[in-house]
């Protein structure tokens, strides 16, 4: 077995889905020897570290554990806690990171791989959801690709609508390559202001309404958000609390995952079952999360393709999760 500080390591080497795999089987040994929640869990299925010899034979978690237990490898203490934003009363996730130079490695090797570096764009946030709460992982990678850019006229927006629009116009007119990564509900508000004709702007949508605007499907939002910014595509983030790695989607809603990240889909009746080719609830590997649980059943529905690429079709109803009811131990 591959000791953990050269899993480390060899994480952000992977490059082929030929070496993701074996890598993928030595993260689920270390966790199952590690994260004594994951054990658990694994035990409840009669499921052994020495039996498992591919990835469709590793047990996920279901997502809501993280809400539940604290998920942290043993002789692992956490450098910080990221928290998922929720309703008042409402029970949110909490992801113990024992490594915040894993999570910040990922993103931004993610995100060179997909846009390049950091510091070609002047990058504007307008993410007021997440601003306005303690520990959120998306601002903690913002804040960072916004140091990368090392442009002065990078940072964030929280309501102020008028200085984003001056300074996007500013932009656009000195022909500077911009970045303006948004949550979705602050993107439609800032349109409904005032519409644009950006040629010199990706403009990049993340999470839903948060609860400010009625949820619609994201072929609609797309439409709205290129009519209202002027462009062609409208890109997308992929990420969630209990990840340390995102996916990207540069248009169309297909999303592409860096190398160290997996999306399969699973049988919606059957937790333990993997479907290919149809709408399926999306389990996710992400090998970055390494002292937590690399191996997540989430609760969106979606698609996979041949390619390693994916798309989100939709979320379950918590009625509507068959097959990993969370079990008490």
């Amino acid at each position: 077995m591959i000791e953990k500080p050269m899993l480390e390591k060899e994480i952000f080497k992977i490059k082929t889905a030929a070496e993701f795999q074996p890598l993928a089987i030595e993260v689920f040994r270390f966790q199952y020897e590690n994260v004594q929640v994951y054990r658990n869990f694994c035990d409840l299925f009669n499921i052994r570290s020495s039996e498992v010899k591919t990835i469709e034979d590793i047990p996920f978690l279901p997502i809501q554990f993280f809400k539940s237990h604290k998920i942290i490898a043993e002789k692992k203490s956490e450098e910080t806690i990221f928290t998922s934003s929720g309703t008042t009363g409402s029970i949110t996730s909490k992801h113990h990171i024992a490594d915040l130079k894993i999570y910040e490695t990922g993103f931004l090797k993610a995100f060179e791989m997909q846009y390049g570096n950091p510091s070609s764009f002047a990058i504007l946030a307008l993410l007021p959801s997440y601003l306005e709460r303690e520990g959120s992982s998306l601002i903690y990678m913002v804040e960072k690709l916004i140091e990368q850019s090392n442009n002065p006229h990078s940072g964030f927006y929280l309501y102020e609508m008028d200085a984003l629009i001056e300074k996007l116009d500013a932009l656009e007119k000195n022909g500077q390559k911009t970045l303006l990564i948004g949550v979705s509900y602050a993107l439609l508000d800032l349109i409904e202001k005032r519409k644009f004709q950006l040629k010199n702007t990706i403009v990049m949508e993340t999470g839903g309404m948060k609860g400010r605007r009625k949820e619609m499907i994201k072929e609609e939002l797309h439409e709205i958000l290129k009519k209202g910014f002027g462009v062609e595509k409208i890109h997308s983030e992929y990420g969630m609390t209990e990840l340390l790695s995102q996916a990207y989607s540069i248009g169309n809603g297909i999303f592409n995952c860096p190398p160290w990240m997996k999306v399969i889909t699973r049988d919606t009746e059957d937790a333990l079952s993997y479907i290919y080719g149809k709408t399926g609830g999306i389990n996710v590997i992400d090998l970055a999360n390494i002292y937590s649980c690399a191996f997540i059943a989430t609760q969106d529905l979606g698609k996979t393709f041949p390619d390693g690429s994916f798309e989100i079709v939709g979320r379950f109803d918590s009625s509507d999760i068959r097959g990993c009811n969370l079990m008490v131990f």
